[in-house]
């Protein structure tokens, strides 16, 4: 992303009358961690956020497939806006909303399936949020080859069912098919009409939001790190994103 795209970024975001600014955590505001719990903010990004959030007509959304309550360990004492959970669950307002209705009676009958790799694979581990199970494998050596295994399981598990996997940066995610990035957006943009969307993520969750905002004029949307995507834009890394925030600032 060059300079001279840089500066009409900002040049756009400052005349634009309503923004909205729609974030991922993991890998787009902070580096990845072993352990997800590691993952806290800088004082630096929370500095960012919280003048960014100040900005009139600026809606500053984190969205992201976190735990509800993870997330806001990390970041609910800003007044900031959250989409947790690939959009099972809004914080608006400070406050914590379901946006899904699900039984969740799947689980029982997926959990065996990620026991079973788990066991195979040192170091690994599931991750039970509210809507969805999740399977890590950023610690394990065999991690990858494993994921496949997993993958292939459940895909034969889904086939009549309207759950859906999401195979994520080191993690694979078993979820409702009513959830999403794109569909969470979707549904933000029916409330409200933005004249500038600004929007960054770095894994393969996020390119459904990129793919729904594909063909918005008014998106400019950013992947942050290496691979193929739908987003109009790429960033290196997590420090080159703090970066383009902090200049939205001036």
């Amino acid at each position: 992303m060059g300079n001279i795209i840089t500066a009409e970024l900002i040049e756009k975001f400052r005349k634009a009358n309503y923004k909205l600014i729609l974030l991922d955590y993991d890998g787009t505001l902070v580096d990845f961690f072993p352990f997800p719990e590691k993952a806290k903010p800088s004082e630096k990004l929370l500095d960012i956020l919280n003048k960014l959030i100040t900005k009139p007509k600026t809606n500053v959304v984190i969205i992201t497939g976190r735990a509800h309550k993870d997330i806001d360990n990390f970041l609910g004492h800003l007044p900031i806006n959250i989409i947790a959970e690939h959009g099972g669950m809004l914080k608006i307002n400070r406050i914590w909303k379901k946006h899904t209705i699900d039984n969740n009676l799947w689980k029982d009958k997926v959990l065996p399936i990620f026991n079973q790799i788990t066991l195979a694979c040192p170091n690994s581990f599931i991750e039970e949020k509210q809507f969805s199970l999740a399977w890590h494998y950023r610690n394990a050596e065999s991690g990858y080859a494993y994921s496949r295994k997993l993958i292939g399981l459940l895909e034969n598990f889904i086939s009549t069912t309207t759950l859906k996997i999401l195979d994520g940066n080191k993690v694979v995610e078993i979820l409702s098919n009513d959830l999403g990035k794109g569909k969470a957006v979707e549904n933000l943009l029916k409330q409200n009409k933005y004249d500038f969307i600004l929007s960054i993520g770095d894994d393969k969750t996020d390119e459904e939001m990129f793919e729904f905002l594909l063909d918005n004029p008014t998106a400019v949307t950013i992947k942050v790190g290496k691979g193929n995507t739908l987003a109009k834009f790429k960033l290196d890394n997590v420090d080159n994103v703090n970066t383009l925030l902090k200049q939205l600032l001036k």
